[in-house]
């Protein structure tokens, strides 16, 4: 699930180098941190936050595949 939220937000950014993925299990919980540059932060959330939600909501289904629960934090 780390990989996926990677190269989703990627290929969304300006400064790919950028991107880190912070990943940490507790039970069957996964929780997951995104760090991005400051300017790109717009570009990751999007209007209104719709692509931060579509990105959610494409982890959680990739986590209902291993029933494990997501929690995914843009910083």
């Amino acid at each position: 699930m780390k990989e996926i939220v990677e190269v989703i937000a990627k290929s969304l950014v300006d400064h790919p180098e950028s991107v880190r993925v912070e990943e940490r299990e507790e039970g069957n919980e996964v929780f997951l941190d995104l760090h991005v540059a400051a300017d790109d932060m717009g570009k990751v959330i999007g209007r209104q936050g719709r692509i931060a939600k579509a990105l959610r909501t494409v982890v959680k289904a990739a986590a209902t595949r291993e029933n494990k629960k997501v929690s995914v934090e843009i910083n």
